[in-house]
């Protein structure tokens, strides 16, 4: 059965005739009587009762006429679901830690929308990574904005989920200060890592924070490490001078500008903000999307 039979048999049952389901389809009587007679030898059954005044369903044809109905009303349903996506802007499902979502998200969200107009972006922040991550992996997230440093995911000293390997693109710096309250000390000195011992280092109470991670590697173990919660707690206790802070110079550079905090003259790393995405999903559309938004 085609539908463009099925449609033709309805609108005969619907008007009566032959004549007048043509009027009402725009086709000639003869090519109307054509698909019906073709729809009754498909099913090899008589639909209609053809008589002087008109033509009337046989009881095959008042069951095909529920069917009829019900098929033309669910490729209707079809036609305008399909119609509608393809109309639709596309979804990229993107995953950002808390921590950069707030300050680098942004800049990234404008790139896209300046490259990609027709992307509709729905960021998800996560506080933890390994959430995170594990998101992207198996598929919640198309990708997901981390910080890290080196040559390959995870150098900065985080795990990867297990299973699913995992791609990154890196996108822009973010440099690190080590602050500390205006008239530190050691203010206007060139200071190496040894020089902070005896030190109060602020850091995040997640031992798997970034910057945690960036300042022991910088700081090394023997400086005192005091657990202050988030960046805007440490920055806050920097400010009072409970000790020093590694953090990132998006988050701190009004304090600087308005000498409320004042940075230790220490060479600090600079973390790289990665987009990382699953390997099997580099050819998923709105995946590439983003890459190539991301990257162009």
């Amino acid at each position: 059965m085609e539908l463009r039979q099925l449609r033709t048999f309805e609108a005969v049952v619907r008007e009566g005739s032959v004549t007048d389901a043509a009027n009402r389809l725009g086709l000639a009587p003869s090519s109307v009587s054509q698909a019906v007679r073709a729809l009754e030898r498909t099913l090899d059954v008589e639909l209609f009762v053809r008589e002087p005044r008109g033509m009337r369903t046989t009881p095959a044809g008042e069951r095909l006429l529920v069917w009829a109905r019900r098929l033309l009303d669910q490729a209707e349903q079809a036609r305008r679901e399909v119609t509608d996506a393809g109309r639709e802007r596309p979804v990229v499902r993107l995953g950002a830690l808390e921590s950069i979502a707030a300050s680098v998200a942004p800049g990234i969200l404008r790139r896209l929308a300046e490259r990609r107009p027709e992307l509709r972006v729905d960021v998800r922040s996560e506080l933890d990574r390994s959430a995170l991550l594990e998101a992207v992996a198996v598929g919640e997230v198309d990708a997901g904005l981390v910080l890290d440093t080196g040559d390959t995911l995870g150098d900065l000293g985080f795990p990867l989920p297990a299973g699913g390997e995992l791609d990154f693109l890196d996108l822009d710096p973010v440099p690190l200060r080590l602050v500390a309250a205006p008239g530190h000390p050691r203010a206007g000195e060139v200071l190496g890592p040894a020089d902070l011992r005896g030190e109060r280092l602020l850091v995040n109470a997640s031992s798997a924070c970034s910057f945690a991670l960036a300042a022991r590697r910088l700081c090394g173990p023997e400086v005192e490490r005091v657990s202050a919660g988030s960046v805007a707690v440490m920055r806050a206790w920097a400010r009072q001078g409970v000790g020093v802070a590694l953090l990132p110079e998006f988050a701190v550079a009004d304090d600087l500008a308005a000498g409320a905090l004042t940075a230790l003259r220490l060479p600090t790393p600079t973390l790289r903000l990665r987009l990382t995405w699953a390997s099997a999903r580099a050819a998923h559309p709105p995946t590439r999307a983003l890459l190539y938004a991301a990257g162009g």
